[in-house]
């Protein structure tokens, strides 16, 4: 599976901001694909994902962002509102066949995108 995220861009805090995952895989309904992101100084962290019929979320992400999949386009977006200046990452979108329980385990996911970068005024 090849991942190809885009979206990113700079913001003022407050407003928002949609990435886009485009995956090339003829079973592409059949993984689980997941955002990611890293900031400046730090490890990579859990955005959000989405199953086959289920969306997660971290607890910084509740309420602000929502995760979405189009099955027949190959791409899963992430629409972020609300966007506060610790929003600022590098984000990745990630896919893998996995159980959802494992859906906010860094290691669990095998493809990976290359990542866009989100900068968020303050």
């Amino acid at each position: 599976v090849q991942l190809q995220a885009s979206g990113g861009g700079l913001v003022q805090a407050g407003n928002s901001l949609r990435l886009s995952c485009a995956a090339s895989s003829h079973s592409f309904r059949s993984y689980s694909v997941g955002w990611f992101r890293q900031a400046p100084g730090k490890g990579r962290e859990f955005v959000a994902a989405v199953s086959a019929g289920s969306t997660f979320y971290a607890d910084s992400a509740k309420g602000r962002f929502i995760i979405s999949r189009d099955n027949a386009a190959s791409t899963v977006n992430l629409q972020m509102n609300s966007l506060k200046a610790e929003d600022t990452a590098v984000y990745y979108c990630a896919a893998q066949l996995l159980r959802t329980s494992l859906v906010m385990v860094e290691s669990a996911w095998g493809y990976w995108g290359q990542g866009t970068l989100v900068t968020v005024s303050s």
